[in-house]
């Protein structure tokens, strides 16, 4: 295959064991700032996705509470397959820290009593959020914590 610009596209979907999180990439800044990408994979590509409202919700949920645990975030967006989100952190390259805090956020999901700015001041699609469904995808995710370091099938 000729290789791509977007990282993601030179990555065989077929060979990956979701879910994981990978480090997907690395930019330096001209200052010497680092930004590293994650890729948070939550469902198996091109076999299971995120249903829209609790993919929606979930992004809310986690965006909101994932810069309580760490002050090194820069993003975190949803794929548009809907099998998992990239965080972006800038100058904190500790795998294991990334995880911890991945599964502190998550953790807050299952805790919430509501789904930060759903509404349509703060939102452009308030309609679109399912905080059951953000806390079934969470759950399932941190049930399968044991596997997040496996990126691909052959790994044992």
């Amino acid at each position: 295959m000729k290789k791509m610009n977007v990282e993601s596209f030179n990555l065989d979907h077929t060979k990956v064991a979701a879910p994981f999180v990978r480090l997907a990439g690395t930019k330096q800044g001209k200052n010497g700032d680092e930004i590293y990408k994650y890729d948070i994979r939550f469902k198996q590509p091109n076999k299971e996705h995120m249903e829209m409202p609790g993919l929606h919700s979930l992004e809310h949920l986690m965006a909101e509470n994932i810069r309580n645990h760490s002050d090194q975030v820069v993003d975190l967006s949803p794929m548009g397959c809907q099998t998992g989100f990239y965080l972006s952190v800038i100058n904190h390259d500790n795998y294991d820290e990334i995880l911890e805090v991945l599964e502190q956020t998550l953790n807050d999901v299952l805790k919430a009593t509501e789904v930060p700015a759903c509404n349509e001041v703060q939102c452009g699609w308030a309609a679109s959020h399912s905080l059951e469904g953000a806390k079934e995808i969470a759950a399932e995710m941190l049930a399968k914590k044991d596997e997040w370091r496996q990126i691909y099938k052959e790994e044992a």
